[in-house]
């Protein structure tokens, strides 16, 4: 079965070329979301294995908290991509780090399959490069 993954960015292009390279990777993009309460609505109403999620969304930086929320009360496996990583330095409760903003379809590739074999329990011996992980 394929991994359902959640964009939650606000920037269209940005969002949109997300979703072309994992499509591309063979993973089911469930949506996208531009802001906290799109993104919930979508976690409520489809199955979701790993959320990309912005830090700034057009409702404000309301990403770090919708992270934590996702991770911690969802069970959604959660990556942050932004260009703010120094937000989340001090890494957020449930989710499992960053990777930085402007990024290239290698990195993400790297860092998606990283996240989907910690969730689904694989061994995982180190992070791909550009992924800072939480503690």
């Amino acid at each position: 079965m394929t991994a359902r993954i959640l964009i939650i960015e606000d920037e269209a292009l940005v969002a949109m070329e997300l979703r072309f390279v994992l499509e591309d990777l063979g993973y089911e993009v469930v949506g996208t979301a531009a802001d906290a309460r799109s993104a919930r609505n979508m976690v409520r109403e489809s199955e979701v294995d790993l959320a990309l999620v912005d830090i700034h969304l057009s409702d404000g930086p309301t990403g770090v908290e919708l992270g934590r929320e996702l991770g911690q009360e969802q069970g959604v496996t959660v990556l942050f991509m932004t260009a703010n990583p120094g937000m989340v330095r001090n890494g957020v409760a449930g989710t499992i780090g960053v990777l930085s903003k402007p990024t290239d379809e290698r990195a993400v590739q790297t860092a998606v399959d990283y996240a989907l074999r910690r969730r689904s329990g694989q061994p995982v011996d180190y992070a791909p490069p550009g992924l800072q992980l939480f503690a």
